[in-house]
């Protein structure tokens, strides 16, 4: 199993950024997905989860509610998450991970793989 995240990298606030998670080993489609970021000296935190097949459920944490979408494309093995109006506070290595059952979870234990990372930098 394997999850790559990639897309991050040094942008001004208000900018856009989209970030990738490419999956194989595993059947992707069934599977719940989510991301995660962590800040300097933070914790890991949920950022959106979206559930497997359709996609149909998707969950953010509240600051970035309105301003990012995640989604997934089944035939590519890839989940996105487009993030708009960018801010400072979004500076953080962002995480893809894949969730142990069709749903998603805002909790990071009931995930079981985890891609590498990828940094987004929002400089003021």
């Amino acid at each position: 199993v394997q999850l790559q995240a990639f897309g991050g990298g040094l942008v001004q606030a208000g900018d856009s950024l989209r970030l990738s998670c490419a999956a194989s080993g595993y059947s992707f489609i069934t599977y719940g997905m989510g991301w995660f970021r962590q800040a300097p000296g933070k914790e890991r935190e949920f950022v959106a989860g979206i559930s497997g097949w359709s996609g149909g459920s998707t969950g953010y944490l509240d600051s970035v509610k309105g301003r990012t979408t995640i989604s997934r494309d089944n035939a590519k093995k890839t989940m996105y998450l487009q993030m708009n109006s960018l801010k400072p506070e979004d500076t953080a290595i962002y995480y893809c991970a894949a969730s142990s059952g069709s749903v998603w979870y805002k909790d990071i234990g009931q995930y079981m793989y985890w891609g590498q990372g990828t940094l987004v930098t929002v400089s003021s």
